[in-house]
């Protein structure tokens, strides 16, 4: 029966877009519930610069989600989409098309049992005319909204936003750098130094036999308490000439020397 037929292609298109709609959802849970889990994971070691046996943890962890919520949100969706794994049959698809047309109701429903009934009457066959030409102008993708999908957009735009807030005020290393040292796990990180040391001269060349007075500024959250200059394996403390500034005096500094440079090895604190 040609009717018989047409509202089968209907069904299928249904069933078609029902199943994209579902892999568009799946695409947007996919991107905010994963960039959520990876600017959790990126934070925290960002902040606390977390054990090499955590890091596993954490990388494996997020490699495990991450594959899970392909599979989940993805994968899925698209084997139904292509027909590679059984979905939901003409009997639910009537059912759902039923709740969306009140018109339809139960129609689409009978319709298809009696296209079931092997009787094949006189009357069953103008009762199934009858009921699919009243089925035929029915939009039945219709029963199928993308609008739906807004509220999933709008989580999966959360994530997204906040990675483009962090590249705008340049803090990109923010993400990068506890990105590198999860990923790099078997690797022992020390956190950085609260502070960092600024040398103030103009210039660090002097000549022999001229005594030279290194400068040097130190800046971030903290002050160190005092700071050691390391020269041929024997330590000096540097002179505190304010809150945040030392210096040390090279007298007549060793022969050849000529850069300052290359008379001390390395400050510490």
């Amino acid at each position: 029966m040609s009717i018989l037929r047409e509202i089968h292609h209907k069904l299928a298109l249904f069933l078609r877009k029902y199943y994209f709609n579902e892999l568009l959802k799946g695409l947007f849970l996919f991107i905010s519930v994963g960039l959520l889990y990876f600017i959790a994971v990126v934070l925290l070691e960002y902040f606390l610069w977390l054990s090499t046996t955590a890091r596993r943890f954490l990388f494996w962890t997020f490699v495990s989600i991450e594959v899970l919520l392909f599979i989940k949100f993805i994968c899925i969706p698209l084997l139904y989409l292509f027909r590679f794994r059984k979905g939901i049959d003409h009997t639910v698809a009537s059912k759902i098309i039923g709740n969306h047309f009140p018109s339809v109701g139960d129609k689409l429903l009978n319709f298809l049992q009696l296209s079931q009934d092997k009787t094949q009457s006189d009357l069953l066959l103008a009762s199934i005319e009858q009921k699919g030409n009243d089925l035929k102008p029915i939009p039945f993708q219709m029963a199928v909204s993308y609008k739906k999908n807004l509220k999933y957009a709008y989580y999966a735009a959360i994530p997204v936003l906040i990675i483009l807030l962090v590249i705008l005020i340049g803090k990109l290393d923010l993400f990068t750098d506890s990105y590198k040292r999860v990923v790099d796990y078997k690797t022992a990180y020390v956190p950085p130094a609260p502070f960092e040391f600024i040398i103030t001269n103009d210039s660090l060349s002097t000549l022999k036999g001229k005594s030279f007075t290194l400068q040097v500024e130190t800046s971030g959250n903290s002050i160190p308490e005092d700071i050691q200059i390391v020269l041929d394996e024997k330590r000096f403390f540097m002179e505190k000439t304010s809150a945040t500034k030392y210096e040390y005096t090279f007298n007549q500094p060793l022969d050849n020397c000529g850069n300052v440079t290359g008379c001390y090895n390395r400050l510490q604190k």
